[in-house]
């Protein structure tokens, strides 16, 4: 078991890093303008054109949740599961879930205004990995 979470932990943190920073989709507007924003771009997006409260949830539920779990994680591992980090990583992991239905609307959003053509790109199969890779990980040091 131990040898998975030595596996799964720089998969996510890798897989993690690249879904933030990396394209999530291509949203295509009239056969030759096209957009392929990061999740990053597209939270300072929302910050910049004044979605103040919207931005921070989705940076909140989106980036600051997961990447605290990926933390508490390995500071479980590190640890021996012998702080309160199970404690926090349990109740962090119930939101989630959030995150990816966020990243699935503005998908769902896009394809369905008529507006654009939008398709997935690799950030997002790197988000999905990542979301994968650290719930695997976070059953396994439970039960560890």
């Amino acid at each position: 078991m131990r040898f998975f979470l030595a596996l799964l932990l720089p998969v996510s943190t890798f897989s993690f890093a690249l879904g933030l920073t990396q394209p999530l989709m291509l949203f295509e507007r009239l056969y030759f303008l096209e957009d392929r924003p990061t999740l990053i771009e597209m939270i300072s997006s929302l910050w910049l054109e004044g979605d103040s409260a919207l931005a921070g949830v989705v940076a909140l539920f989106s980036v600051a949740f997961p990447a605290l779990k990926i933390v508490l994680i390995h500071v479980a591992v590190l640890t021996g599961g012998k702080t309160r980090s199970l404690a926090l990583l349990s109740m962090v992991s119930k939101w989630l879930m959030l995150d990816v239905m966020l990243v699935a609307l503005v998908l769902f959003a896009a394809k369905t205004s008529g507006l654009a053509a939008a398709a997935i790109l690799p950030g997002l199969w790197f988000y999905a990995a990542a979301t994968l890779t650290t719930a695997v990980a976070a059953s396994l040091c439970a039960r560890s």
